[in-house]
């Protein structure tokens, strides 16, 4: 399994852009390359794409975590250029029929494909990404609106959770991540500087560019 960072506020690779919102693109075996949030606009998301040599047109799942615009600015224009791209949104989000197979996420699990999870609309807010890998079941979030808990109890039903990556947000039960291995504070983690002196040997810096391979 493979995830690169495609748009964060911060940048870890020369030549990317950086920008207030957040992007993965995930590629696993046996499954379409899976776009997990579009950034806040699409100029920096598409210059951060040709740039990681990432073809949007081979995007064959898309997936947004909420309705926020950090995480959906680049939306549009990836779906201009992709034309059979799936969707699977989180039932606050609503789009315009398109032609394309769109799945509307509600609060329960539901299976994107082999090996990939979304948690459900935890909250009637936001949906995260469990997948499952040979080291236990790593989660993807948006800007984890809902309880940390909640979320890392949702990934959960799917297998021991063994890493996270996305932004956090406020979140600063840190005894929640005690059983973690990889933790990746992206974009919005108020309390990035505190999850990486806590963590030591576990936390990682986040940005664009970056590649994390399990």
């Amino acid at each position: 399994m493979r995830i690169t960072i495609v748009y964060d506020n911060e940048v870890k690779k020369e030549g990317l852009k950086s920008g207030w919102g957040f992007s993965a693109y995930i590629e696993m075996e046996r499954a379409a390359p899976i776009l997990f949030d579009t950034g806040a606009d699409s100029p920096t998301l598409l210059h951060n794409m040709k740039e990681l040599n990432i073809d949007p047109e081979k995007i064959g799942i898309i997936v947004i975590s909420h309705a926020h615009f950090d995480h959906t600015g680049g939306l549009s224009e990836i779906l201009t250029i992709n034309k059979t791209a799936e969707l699977y949104i989180p039932n606050s989000l609503r789009l315009a029929p398109s032609g394309r197979k769109i799945t509307t996420v509600g609060k329960d699990a539901v299976q994107i494909c082999e090996n990939v999870f979304s948690t459900g609309e935890l909250e009637g807010i936001e949906q995260s990404l469990a997948i499952k890998t040979d080291k236990g079941i790593f989660v993807v979030t948006g800007c984890s609106h809902p309880a940390m808990r909640s979320i890392l109890g949702a990934a959960s039903k799917f297998g021991k959770v063994y890493g996270i990556a996305g932004g956090f947000h406020g979140f600063h039960d840190f005894k929640a991540f005690d059983d973690l291995s990889l933790i990746y504070p992206c974009h919005c983690t108020q309390h990035k500087q505190e999850i990486s002196e806590v963590f030591k040997g576990k936390a990682v810096k986040c940005g664009a560019g970056l590649v994390i391979e399990i």
